[in-house]
């Protein structure tokens, strides 16, 4: 069983900058992803950035070059750095572990952009 927390959320004006944290617990070492989603009010679920086991890194296209997704491994956390955020980002952020048979979620934390 593996547990997930996020941390980090909060409000933040256009052009400002929030990292994200997902602390992981359990038994985590044959994961194979670990990624970082958001669903704004209305909106599906969708993907803002992945990292696999080797530390390969994928963005979605809207947030390339702003945020970036790093993973402490001795502290078995990962983190999503977001600079130069708008309105856009505005979302519940979800971090995700995946292993071959099993996908794990938080509980996600808010992230609001506005001035």
């Amino acid at each position: 069983q593996v547990q997930l927390v996020e941390s980090g959320g909060g409000l933040v004006q256009p052009g400002g900058s929030l990292r994200l944290s997902c602390a992981a617990s359990g038994s985590t070492r044959r994961f194979t992803s670990m990624a970082w989603y958001r669903q704004a009010p209305g909106k599906q679920r969708d993907l803002v950035a992945v990292i696999d086991s080797i530390g390969g890194t994928h963005y979605a296209d809207s947030v390339k070059g702003r945020f970036t997704i790093s993973r402490d491994t001795v502290k078995n956390t990962m983190y999503l750095q977001m600079n130069s955020l708008n309105p856009e980002d505005t979302a519940i952020y979800y971090c995700n572990i995946a292993f071959n048979l099993d996908v794990y979620w938080g509980q996600g934390t808010q992230v609001t952009v506005s001035s």
